[in-house]
């Protein structure tokens, strides 16, 4: 596993922004499920959410993750059409751009796919799904922002606060290639690595003063995907409660070099999730 983080690049590292979020950004996380019941009653215990119940049936179902007044994410029901076309239960992210439709003819020019074409939703705003050059999928969206919080930006990724988002985490199957399709799409930078001997280099992103999370090579067989680590009071504790509603731990607990602790594992609807946070 590519679980680690060193002191000269930690979660912690901010910026003094303000204004919205640049092209690049990650506004949103998404967990897609077959059972958005069981998912609330896990990750309710587990993280500390307060997942919505059912929204109105012109958004599918959709529910919001309430976390510390703000919020986390959402949560997509999958359909058994949705499973018949090859969804699965996952966790996604979405990156902020300022057109759609021209970014889906850029990823695709770039190797990339669209697997969702773009698709408004009233008062949201313009989401797309793609998948990058190696198969890793991700949204792009163009959000509405609610009237009068125009130039207020997205507060879902926090690397300090509980409950939010502290880092992300692309595993691949070709990081030169991932980190220059990135650095292309979205303007990140990854000069900054730890060496992991035989399993290559663990780049960190870079993007407008903020350190987003890492990229990395694939371990273990897993397809390229993304992994989001959500920050919790105490990884132990959360631990023992993933265990005991049913949640699987593939790995940890585990220190990282900036003193924070992860575990990653499998929901009981078969989503990997990420913690981070202290012992």
């Amino acid at each position: 596993m590519t679980d680690v983080r060193t002191p000269e690049a930690p979660a912690s590292a901010q910026s003094n922004r303000t204004g919205p979020n640049p092209e690049g950004d990650f506004i949103w996380y998404e967990l897609m499920t077959p059972d958005p019941e069981g998912s609330k009653a896990f990750y309710d215990g587990v993280v500390g959410w307060e997942i919505g119940g059912e929204g109105p049936p012109e958004y599918g179902g959709y529910r919001m993750i309430g976390s510390n007044g703000g919020f986390a994410g959402g949560v997509l029901p999958i359909t058994a059409d949705m499973q018949q076309h090859g969804a699965r239960p996952t966790w996604l992210g979405y990156l902020h751009v300022q057109d759609v439709d021209a970014k889906l003819e850029s990823v695709e020019a770039a190797g990339g796919r669209a697997l969702m074409p773009g698709t408004d939703i009233p008062n949201v705003g313009r989401i797309a799904m793609v998948a990058d050059p190696q198969g890793a999928p991700f949204y792009v969206m163009k959000p509405i922002p609610p009237e009068g919080r125009e130039n207020e930006p997205s507060t879902v990724f926090s690397p300090t606060a509980q409950g939010r988002c502290a880092w992300n985490e692309l595993s691949t199957s070709d990081p030169l290639a991932a980190r220059r399709f990135y650095g292309d799409q979205f303007g990140w930078t990854t000069e900054k690595f730890m060496p992991m001997g035989e399993h290559g280099e663990y780049r960190f992103i870079d993007h407008h003063g903020l350190t987003l999370g890492a990229i990395a090579g694939s371990m273990g067989g897993q397809p390229p995907h993304w992994r989001f680590y959500f920050r919790v009071p105490s990884v132990s504790k959360a631990k023992e409660t993933a265990e005991a509603n049913g949640g699987k731990i593939l790995n940890g607990p585990m220190e990282v070099p900036d003193g924070d602790h992860i575990i990653i594992g499998i929901d009981p609807q078969g989503a990997e999730f990420a913690l981070v946070g202290g012992a």
